[in-house]
């Protein structure tokens, strides 16, 4: 890549599971108090900033290019324009190669970028047919005609559907997200012992790692109904008293008569926000910065939407090919763990040589992804998965970690809903 882009620092909020701790937070208030921090952290001057680029999923109807909104809000002035990206499930990496595109291209040096979601408050959403009598009733002049308009209304009027499970149900294949981890597992014979015996690694790993997540976590003051707000402070997704019995009690999910992916095996459903302050070497050099690390590439790809958990496969084979790197040469792998079955299918489909054959086209495989390497601070299962801000948090956990380890390379990916993966090699300054 012609034009690295240095990461100097980052903070996130605490994420917490949908209806807790920040449910009453909007996606904008939760970008907007991450903003705010990290300008305060690093004294960047706002004024400098080329662009702030947002990603974000769910984005409220109230708060149209969500990005403007989280801006404007943190004091970013007027002048600096603000865009809003999303790409699923990648949309907390796409905000970090959109300003890397911004900058190669010559159109700015310093940029925030900033991936929000709140899970929490993803609307119900009525059937078209019952807006439109809506639409009716509220044009009704008159008794008679507001009475004609009422009788129009049936009970099913009244039965919307939730935003969310809509937005993790791929409309190309039909297919939720779970059903994509079954066919995975069904493919790649994933037991329902390995994906809940994962699941409790994650749980472990997250648990062991609380002190040091806690060096990327900023505390948060949510709004509060009753006027006395509780701060905090922490991820509350890992659980220190999971176990294998409580994993194995769950039913599955989306197929309960044969299916093998359960509530504890998926990743949570969670409300959270990152910023990240991202330059060109120049402006590392003019301010004075020493960054955290640097963005080496990256690369999108599609792939079957009914396997698009094997989307981190093709896309680590594809930034290879631009950047001549190999798994074995990352000293630390984050995989999002969408589901357990997912982050194994992946890890399996890396080392078979059938798969890279036929698929890839390679001569030889991808490669092993060693446990010792894989997910070291626990993963989405466990500290969980606002699905726009997941990509940042994978950057600046990576980054972070590779520093305190002194080690030098990472390789971050992430399935995509639809069809798609992302994967990204990142290097410490």
């Amino acid at each position: 890549m012609d034009q690295p882009l240095y990461i100097v620092d980052g903070v996130r909020t605490p994420f917490c599971k949908a209806g807790s701790g920040l449910a009453r937070e909007s996606a904008a208030d939760l970008g907007t108090k991450a903003v705010k921090h990290l300008l305060a952290r690093t004294g960047a001057d706002p004024g400098c900033l080329g662009q702030v680029v947002v990603g974000c999923v769910g984005q409220p109807a109230g708060d149209a290019n969500i990005a403007r909104v989280i801006a404007l809000r943190a004091g970013v002035p007027p002048q600096v324009p603000a865009v809003t990206v999303h790409r699923n499930c990648a949309s907390g990496l796409e905000v970090l190669t959109h300003a890397q595109q911004m900058a190669a291209s010559g159109r700015g040096e310093v940029f925030l970028v900033a991936a929000t979601e709140s899970m929490s408050q993803y609307p119900l959403l009525y059937r078209p047919a019952t807006a439109g009598k809506m639409l009716k009733l509220s044009r009704a002049r008159g008794a008679l005609d507001r009475a004609r308009s009422l009788a129009a209304f049936r009970l099913r009027d009244f039965r919307p559907d939730a935003a969310l499970r809509l937005g993790l149900t791929d409309p190309t294949c039909g297919l939720n997200m779970g059903q994509t981890a079954e066919n995975l597992a069904r493919e790649f014979g994933i037991s329902r012992e390995s994906q809940d015996g994962y699941s409790l690694h994650s749980h472990r790993r997250a648990v062991a790692a609380r002190g040091r997540l806690r060096e990327e976590v900023f505390p948060v003051y949510p709004d509060s109904a009753n006027g006395a707000p509780v701060l905090v402070e922490n991820d509350n997704g890992p659980r220190e008293a999971q176990s294998v019995e409580a994993l194995a009690r769950l039913r599955p999910v989306f197929e309960p008569l044969r299916g093998t992916v359960t509530a504890g095996n998926a990743s949570q459903v969670t409300d959270g926000a990152v910023a990240l302050l991202v330059m060109t070497a120049d402006a590392c050099e003019k301010y004075g910065q020493l960054p955290l690390g640097r963005l080496v590439d990256y690369a999108y790809v599609g792939c079957d939407a009914r396997r698009m958990g094997l989307g981190p496969v093709y896309a680590m084979h594809a930034v290879g090919l631009r950047t001549g790197l190999d798994l074995e040469d990352a000293d630390l792998v984050e995989v999002n763990e969408a589901f357990a079955a997912q982050v194994i299918a992946v890890a399996k489909a890396c080392r078979s040589e059938s798969f890279c054959r036929d698929e890839l086209k390679r001569k030889r495989p991808l490669g092993r992804i060693p446990p010792s390497k894989l997910n070291v601070n626990g993963g989405a299962i466990a500290l969980g998965h606002p699905v726009g801000a997941t990509g940042s948090r994978l950057v600046l956990t990576t980054l972070k970690e590779l520093q305190r380890r002194k080690l030098k390379r990472g390789l971050v990916s992430l399935c995509v809903g639809g069809g798609q993966g992302a994967a990204a090699w990142l290097e410490v300054a």
